[in-house]
């Protein structure tokens, strides 16, 4: 696993090659590891007579350039360096060492980075990456998780670094995000929207920075922007009124005043969420939220029981039959034309099911059953 490895960005000092800034480049290969490269993106208006922040990307398929787009504008924003690795892969822990180190060691040779604002992220197997990194022995100041939390799929109570994670409504990961943001007390945010198993759109993307961009002024790595903070605030309160559902405003609430205590008044908010909180109507549909979660978690038990039933050749053709009518149902409501709870949780238990199914299981029948309602 990475966790015994350090990024090698301590001590950075400035290289003198010339590296074009404000535009995306797709391939900088690694000095010490020409076999490695990775997608970059200087802010327009970087200099090595102070240090920047890096916020260094992990993508399943060894895309980089998808993160250094995506997070391109919020970069030059907030003065960011982003670099997406093009190496680091799903697959072995070897190659995505090799990656992680490759990458780490020619920006910190090549670029001033400061060593108290180094960021990760990563999506679904990249996401993995970054928080086992984050675990490890490194003085990171956070991660931005998207569609996949630790490196276990276990939510941890607390951890040394704050996190955003983000995703989609119908994402097959969502129940593990959902576990996460329900169990950590440490500093983290989940942000939903509605989509899929993707990248977050570039309002997140914004949002992602922004919080973390909090996050340094709260424990001392930046300057405090009161500016800053008072109008990111103001949207958040903002967007927290106007959720229609009373447990999804509680919810959002309950996170403005965690986010923004000690740095903006938030008397207002802790009052609104403590009148919530006695509002039967609210109680009612937290319960219900709470409920839907519950019997997600124990379907998606139930298929992967039944899933291992399928090594029982004396019980296989049953469970087979079981499987088949739980993907029929589901497929039903996951192409319900209408978006609604009961669409999004289908679309994830369909999901869940097929993501790592052709590894758990050798059946191929099975694998085709998967592979005829897999939804994408």
């Amino acid at each position: 696993m990475l966790a015994a490895f350090g990024l090698g960005l301590i001590g950075v000092s400035a290289d003198a090659q010339e590296i074009a800034r404000g535009v995306v480049i797709d391939a900088v290969t690694a000095n010490d590891d020409p076999t490695q490269s990775y997608a970059l993106y200087l802010p327009s208006d970087y200099t090595p007579d102070r240090a920047w922040n890096l916020l260094l990307a992990f993508h399943p398929g060894a895309r980089g350039v998808a993160f250094v787009e995506k997070y391109r504008a919020a970069a030059e924003r907030y003065g960011y360096i982003v670099a997406g690795s093009n190496n680091s892969r799903n697959g072995s822990w070897e190659t995505i060492t090799r990656a992680v180190r490759a990458v780490s060691r020619d920006l910190g040779k090549r670029f001033v980075v400061d060593a108290e604002r180094v960021y990760l992220t990563g999506h679904s197997g990249g996401a993995r990456v970054a928080m086992e990194v984050a675990l490890g022995p490194n003085n990171i100041a956070g991660v931005i998780a998207s569609s996949a939390g630790f490196p276990d799929a276990k939510p941890r109570k607390s951890v040394k670094f704050p996190i955003f994670a983000t995703a989609g409504v119908d994402d097959f990961n969502y129940l593990e995000l959902k576990r996460l943001d329900a169990v950590l007390t440490s500093p983290h945010h989940l942000a939903v929207f509605d989509g899929g198993h993707v990248l977050p759109p570039d309002e997140v993307a914004r949002e992602a920075i922004e919080w973390l961009e909090l996050q340094a002024m709260r424990d001392g790595r930046r300057a405090r922007d009161q500016a800053l903070a008072d109008t990111l605030f103001g949207a958040r309160r903002q967007r927290a009124t106007d959720e229609r559902d009373p447990a999804a405003r509680l919810t959002a609430l309950r996170s403005l005043s965690s986010d923004f205590k000690g740095l903006c008044d938030v008397s207002g908010v802790e009052a609104a969420a403590a009148a919530l909180e006695r509002d039967p109507e609210t109680r009612q549909a937290a319960a219900r939220d709470r409920a839907a979660l519950e019997a997600e978690a124990r379907q998606l038990d139930e298929a992967l029981a039944a899933e291992a039933r399928l090594k029982d050749s004396g019980a296989r053709t049953a469970a087979l039959a079981t499987l088949r009518g739980m993907f029929e149902g589901w497929s039903r409501s996951a192409q319900a034309g209408e978006p609604s709870p009961d669409r999004s949780q289908a679309r994830r238990l369909l999901g869940a099911v097929a993501a790592g199914a052709s590894e758990r299981v050798k059946d191929e029948e099975y694998r085709s059953l998967v592979q005829q309602y897999r939804w994408r």
